[in-house]
């Protein structure tokens, strides 16, 4: 039975880990509303960009850019982005998860290479059998435009040169609040959307010539896709730590409350036993006074 003292000592541990999940939850909550804003902004370009890139290219009369070439999944890498920190509920083991998964699946047919991309992720597949092709680590969110730079030219010399044959990305995609989306996307090759949309197409006067236009059309669009997907993980992961640490804090609230009824019962109880004690005391008195 935990003494009075005991019980003040837990209550006031419990209120001090309140007052930082208090505060942790502010500053994720400072920081998705940084990575929300930037994913509402860039939202409808990155949406509408892939189809534009890919509908100019099958259009065209001109060789098949080699980002459109589907081949036999002989070898295969994924991407697997997660976050650099915890603190953020099932937002890494979820994801972790569904690529072991995915991967399993995959390594019966293709070659399997993996570039992780947050501490997270790095860490998890250390422990595995899987080639690690790259790996990104330690303040992640500092770096987007540093790493989907690199990784996007990384991807390119891989693809174009046949060193592998698709491209797969596993991330939490923002949706809302509550929960993000786990997706898993073929990256590469480029599936070309439909061009049945009864529309008619006007052909354009190209300067410089239309093949060069493509090729950085294409390439950008490597870019500013991965940027896209660290960018979507870093909402989803601000979002998923702001709600975390809510609970934690209701939580913390409800220990308290919990602690302090015990605390209060246990008081009781002394205060009682010590009025039983005088009042036994009180008539042995009266009784030897007789």
């Amino acid at each position: 039975m935990p003494t009075l003292i005991d019980l003040r000592r837990r209550i006031r541990s419990v209120r001090n880990s309140q007052q930082i999940t208090q505060a942790m939850k502010t500053v994720a909550t400072a920081r998705f509303k940084k990575a929300h804003r930037s994913v509402v902004e860039r939202g409808p370009f990155w949406h509408t960009f892939p189809e534009l890139a890919v509908s100019l290219s099958r259009k065209l009369d001109l060789p098949e850019h080699p980002y459109l070439q589907v081949r036999q999944e002989k070898k295969i890498l994924t991407i697997v982005i997660t976050s650099d920190k915890g603190l953020c509920g099932s937002f890494n083991s979820n994801l972790l998860e569904m690529a072991s998964r995915f991967l399993q699946e995959k390594k019966e047919s293709s070659e399997i290479l993996v570039i992780p991309v947050g501490k997270k992720a790095v860490n998890f597949f250390k422990r595995t059998s899987y080639r690690l092709e790259k790996s990104f680590l330690d303040r992640v969110e500092k770096k987007v435009k540093e790493i989907s730079h690199e990784l996007g030219r990384h991807l390119d010399y891989l693809f174009v040169f046949q060193k592998i044959d698709a491209v797969y990305v596993i991330y939490n995609e923002f949706r809302s609040i509550i929960a993000p989306r786990i997706t898993l996307t073929r990256f590469l090759p480029i599936i070309g959307v439909s061009d049945q949309s009864g529309v008619g197409y006007l052909e354009p006067d190209w300067e410089p010539e239309a093949q060069r236009i493509i090729d950085y059309l294409l390439k950008f669009y490597l870019k500013s896709q991965v940027q896209h997907f660290l960018l979507e993980s870093q909402a989803a992961e601000q979002a998923s730590r702001m709600m975390a640490m809510e609970n934690a804090t209701k939580n913390a609230e409800e220990l308290i409350s919990d602690l302090v009824l015990l605390m209060n019962k246990l008081r009781q109880a002394s205060i009682t036993k010590e009025l039983l004690e005088i009042q036994t005391a009180v008539e042995a008195m009266r009784q030897q006074g007789e």
